[in-house]
């Protein structure tokens, strides 16, 4: 549906008069200034760019041969180790992404990624002296492409190690933007859902675990004595850190809590009872602070905006 509306506005809006193709299945953006610009900024950074091109091949080869290695012991780990498999997920709004808020943080995430790329691409060709005809996007129904387009000529007399650095490139500039942002994100306490450890205990006081706020009446929390301001830190022996490491339970089990109740550490016995929602889901019967209690050593940005940092963390993973 949001395709039909795209290409219908798209129509509507006459946008093929402004350098759009629109098709059936696609729309495509074509910019043939894009060369004038990239050798303006050239003008001013050359020095730079010619240290980012000569990086971008050696990064090519290793982001190559990581590729391979990581394509290759993945397939072996569904065979040999499934538990070590890691699926693959191609991120489609409305189809894998259903969210809002992770359709909207996507949406916004992918201009950015793209000129960060298709820029690399382009700006060291315009140091390897090769002319770019067009830039622009594409989408295709639900499928998102930014391109720069070389003189096929052009690159085709071009050196070989011309080449490898303006097809490096791409890959290199979002690696180098994701490590910056990366270092800008390790002040904000969401970006510890993400960071592994040894990196979250360098960069983040780990919490003590997560406090209870309340307790729910004739809960198994209550009959074990469980109690508001204690502080779980492991349950069944699985250690509590943030709201994320609550274990899936099942109603009807018992299970083994450890608190700290003014800094004393004791652990409990309780019966797991049904969600009222979901008879199904086991809950401890318990209330609990869902707030992420990690606080960056590097504690000099305030993050007071959950959605700026929800959006910076999906800008860094994509």
């Amino acid at each position: 549906m949001a395709w039909v509306a795209i290409f219908i506005t798209a129509k509507a809006l006459k946008l093929e008069k402004y350098g759009f193709e629109i098709k059936a299945y696609s729309l495509v953006y074509k910019n043939k200034s894009v060369n004038d610009v990239l050798i303006r900024v050239l003008g001013r950074t050359r020095a730079a760019v010619s240290v980012f091109a000569n990086v971008s091949v050696i990064a090519g080869f290793i982001m190559m041969g990581f590729a391979f290695w990581f394509l290759l012991n993945n397939v072996s780990n569904f065979f040999v180790a499934q538990s070590e498999f890691n699926e693959l997920t191609v991120l489609i709004p409305g189809i894998t992404l259903t969210s809002a808020p992770a359709i909207t943080y996507f949406l916004l995430s992918i201009p950015i990624v793209l000129v960060m790329h298709e820029g690399g691409h382009g700006i060291v060709a315009a140091l390897e002296k090769i002319k770019i005809k067009t830039g622009g996007f594409a989408i295709f129904i639900a499928m998102f492409a930014g391109f720069v387009e070389p003189d096929e000529e052009e690159f085709e007399k071009a050196k070989k190690i011309s080449k490898l650095r303006v097809i490096g490139a791409g890959a290199t500039s979002n690696v180098l933007f994701a490590l910056v942002l990366g270092v800008v994100l390790l002040t904000n306490p969401f970006f510890a859902m993400v960071v592994p450890e040894p990196l979250l205990s360098i960069f983040y006081e780990l919490p003590e675990g997560v406090l209870i706020l309340s307790i729910i009446e004739n809960s198994g929390a209550e009959q074990a004595g469980l109690l508001a301001n204690d502080i779980i830190t492991s349950i069944n022996g699985i250690p509590i850190l943030s709201p994320v490491d609550f274990p899936s339970l099942n109603p009807g089990d018992t299970a083994t809590v450890s608190v700290l109740r003014d800094g004393q550490p004791l652990d409990f016995g309780l019966t797991v009872m049904p969600a009222p929602d979901d008879p199904e889901r086991g809950l401890i019967g318990i209330m609990r602070d869902n707030s992420f209690a990690y606080t960056p050593v590097m504690n000099f940005i305030e993050w007071n905006d959950p959605n700026v940092s929800m959006f910076l963390l999906w800008l860094w993973m994509i």
